[in-house]
């Protein structure tokens, strides 16, 4: 049998610093594999998580059975609930373009204006951010980029300007899956349940990005044509940023994270549909460059404004599910009851067995002042644990200085078919479809549309898995607390340098999901050994992270290719390199001000 493992933070010659440069060799692998060896990001996952699970059996001393346990559990998680997360996101957005409503609504932004400059708020900022909200995952820059070429903008600057729109609403991308991520993994180091940690999250992430909200709107303008031409469409530059960062805010702090993009993104594109009803910019500013309307407004015509509607409303049928599903008046996931025992059914064989002290079942629908909820099983991962007194002890330990005392870190998992963002958003698609079948699209586009989204997500899931393998190995052998005890000694500059490092990561890995994987638990265990909020440092990560996307090796490909201009990666690098370091550093005075100044900023938790 498996002895308990205590963690030590010091096991390369009795030095921190040096056992925390052992312990970043999993992500000096993967930056060395994606940056030097140009290798595909599974194959940087793969080889980066055997790396850390070496390290922790060699090095940390993590037993086999356990480093195993934490191995399979991280990649568990990855696969559900995140993965499928992500694939009825992307499933959904495939089923509208099958369906054609999204053809429909990027036509209906590019007949709402010739102006080049509302043309870019329309359809960088606020098309962008619905695409990142729905599917995410280089698919909002690949996506307006196009269509800014197809409305007569030049190739390299319709890159750039959607790289630099794509970054406000990444945190909440692909129904908010990097905070739902970060939740998860944070909520064992803060010995919390995983939902209250995430809307804590949530909450605190959506009072930083709202302030770039209200910045990057003016900003693509300014890139575009300068201050003079911004001031010309200020009104829709301040409509364009004050209705997505409040949108942003409300919905982050009281809903969640899965729909803060979506409604924040609708918010901003009907309120300037509106503002165009009413208000047209006086100058020429916006007329520079070939003449507009251009190839693509001229030689499609306008739809009809009933098919606009229904257009639309095929994402308000995601809005509505996923806000009924995870409503705590109507049987969601937000406020859950407690949740069957299954490690206690595998051990004791049936309910009602007298040797069970704990309860099996959560309390029933007509019990509950709340009404019916989705069941949920929480349980210890197999071979973390051992059995004393009818009940599961954890055999991993977290020691000081990290915790308090020596104390139990329980590896767990939850499983949640009906409760899960994935199955709301997959049962959004279904009763999408079926609308869409009403309207008379073919029966054979749910299939077209499933069978797309498996092929193209076949890589990346693996990857997710992966990634997901490495954070869960070096928070339970101790290696990220190796680090989080290095980075400490930054002091009071670390909220500074939090934006960085989730900069750094998503300029490693293209994705906030997967930085906030890699960095977010070395964060929040720095902000402890600090004195620091864990919430507010986990959160920097993300919001950080974000201002990495538009230089990310990745993204510049996916970017490349939208504009027809493979081969010119470099010279966009060189246009938005300067825009994320500066951007990055505002995030990170904006912790610094968050973590010492105003602190009420900080949500209770």
């Amino acid at each position: 049998m498996t002895s308990v493992f205590q963690q030590v933070y010091d096991p390369v010659s009795g030095s921190v610093f040096a056992s925390a440069l052992v312990a970043a060799l999993p992500l000096v692998v993967i930056a060395v594999m994606l940056a030097v060896l140009r290798r595909p990001p599974w194959h940087a996952a793969v080889a980066a998580a055997g790396t850390a699970a070496a390290l922790a059996w060699a090095v940390w001393g993590m037993p086999a059975q356990l480093t195993l346990a934490a191995f399979t559990q991280g990649m568990a998680f990855g696969l559900w609930p995140i993965s499928w997360v992500v694939f009825s996101a992307v499933f959904f957005y495939n089923l509208s373009v099958a369906g054609g409503d999204f053809d429909v609504i990027r036509r209906s932004l590019s007949h709402l204006t010739t102006d080049r400059r509302l043309l870019a708020l329309l359809v960088a900022f606020g098309f962008g951010a619905l695409v990142e909200g729905i599917a995410g995952f280089g698919a909002p820059v690949a996506i307006t980029a196009s269509m800014l070429v197809g409305l007569g903008f030049e190739p390299i600057s319709a890159a750039v300007l959607a790289l630099v729109a794509n970054t406000a609403p990444v945190a909440f991308g692909s129904l908010g899956i990097p905070v739902t991520t970060l939740g998860g993994l944070l909520a064992p180091i803060l010995g919390r349940d995983v939902e209250s940690t995430t809307m804590a999250l949530s909450a605190m992430v959506g009072r930083q990005l709202p302030f770039f909200s209200l910045i990057i709107p003016a900003y693509l303008v300014v890139l575009l044509s300068g201050w003079r031409g911004m001031i010309g469409v200020f009104p829709a530059v301040l409509v364009a940023g004050v209705s997505f960062a409040a949108a942003q805010f409300v919905v982050s702090n009281v809903i969640g994270p899965e729909l803060t993009d979506t409604i924040a993104a609708l918010c901003s594109i009907g309120a300037l549909a509106l503002l165009l009803r009413v208000w047209r910019p006086r100058d020429r500013a916006g007329a520079a460059g070939p003449a507009l309307p251009g190839p693509l407004a001229a030689a499609e015509p306008a739809d009809a404004p009933g098919r606009v509607a229904r257009a639309f409303a095929t994402y308000g049928i995601l809005v509505v599910v996923v806000l009924v599903g995870q409503s705590g008046n109507f049987g969601g996931i937000r406020r859950l009851p407690p949740p069957v025992n299954v490690t206690a059914l595998l051990r004791c064989g049936q309910p009602g067995n007298a040797q069970c002290p704990e309860p099996w079942v959560g309390e029933s629908a007509a019990a509950s002042p709340q009404g019916f909820r989705f069941p949920v099983w929480d349980f210890q991962w197999p071979g973390s644990y051992t059995w004393s007194d009818g009940r599961p002890v954890p055999l991993i330990r977290r020691a000081p200085p990290v915790a308090a005392a020596v104390t139990p870190y329980p590896l767990t998992f939850r499983l949640d078919f009906l409760a899960s963002a994935g199955t709301l958003v997959f049962m959004a698609g279904v009763i999408a479809f079926v609308v869409m079948l009403l309207r008379g699209v073919p029966g054979s586009a749910f299939a077209s549309a499933l069978g797309a989204t498996a092929v193209q997500l076949r890589l990346p899931v693996v990857t997710i898995a992966f990634i997901l393998s490495i954070s869960t190995v070096m928070n339970y052998s101790g290696m990220t607390s190796s680090m989080a005890l290095a980075l400490a000694s930054t002091g009071w500059l670390f909220p500074f340098f939090s934006a960085f490092l989730g900069m750094l990561g998503v300029f490693l890995t293209g994705s906030d999901t997967s930085s906030n994987t890699l960095f977010g638990p070395l964060q929040a265990t720095t902000a402890r050994v600090s004195g620091l909020d864990p919430i507010l440092m986990g959160a920097t990560n993300s919001s950080g992270g974000v201002m990495g996307k538009m230089i990310s090796p990745q993204n510049l490909s996916v970017g490349a290719a939208g504009v027809g201009a493979v081969g010119r990666e470099g010279e966009i690098f060189r246009r938005v390199i300067g825009h994320s370091l500066l951007l990055t550093a505002l995030m990170g005075l904006l912790a610094m001000l968050q973590a010492y100044v105003l602190r009420w900023m900080v949500p209770a938790w």
